[in-house]
């Protein structure tokens, strides 16, 4: 079975995503998932890789997001588990069948949704990542009309199921995207 790295994940969706956008928020995934990783004591390049190709089916498929990917990365070789951890991003908000349960798939529903927060804000921001601290990004995550497309709903879930604060997960996202603030 392939050990689904970094390189493997940029290779696989590419095949599959052409719109800058997506790339950008595969990278701040990526970063965040690999920031929670070492949170966690896990592989990081593992869980990076898997939050750079989280959302391979989505701009193919939009209104069936995730009910693809097994389809897609199945011919890659991608491992069943890692399937799963990315389908299970989704998990009731299509009819996906994959519970998060694992502290990667929890991370990855909790993270998901967060980086568009983090990254908008770092874009209004003259010194994006810089400075950043949690007091300030959680004003901004209270507005609903900032970054309102991301489900704020979904992050407390996930952060609730991972038994973390959302401050703490706020510090890890900042952290991780911060190291990786060239990429996106």
């Amino acid at each position: 079975m392939t050990v689904l790295t970094l390189e493997k994940s940029k290779e696989i969706l590419k095949k599959h995503t052409t719109e800058a956008h997506l790339f950008t928020h595969a990278a701040a995934v990526s970063a965040a998932m690999e920031a929670m990783a070492e949170h966690f004591g896990e592989d990081k390049e593992h869980w990076a890789a898997i939050g750079y190709l989280h959302d391979v089916d989505f701009e193919k498929f939009p209104e069936e997001h995730c009910l693809h990917v097994r389809d897609l990365l199945e011919p890659e070789g991608v491992p069943d588990e890692d399937i799963d951890t990315i389908i299970s991003h989704a998990y009731g908000l299509h009819p996906v069948t994959v519970k998060p349960t694992t502290n990667c798939q929890k991370s990855l529903f909790a993270v998901d949704e967060l980086t568009g927060i983090v990254h908008a804000y770092s874009l209004m921001r003259p010194e994006k990542f810089d400075g950043m601290n949690v007091k300030s990004l959680k004003k901004k995550f209270k507005d609903k009309r900032f970054a309102a497309k991301c489900n704020r709903e979904v992050i407390s879930k996930g952060v609730e199921d991972l038994g973390m604060t959302l401050d703490e997960v706020m510090e890890i996202c900042i952290k991780g995207m911060a190291a990786h603030a060239d990429e996106f």
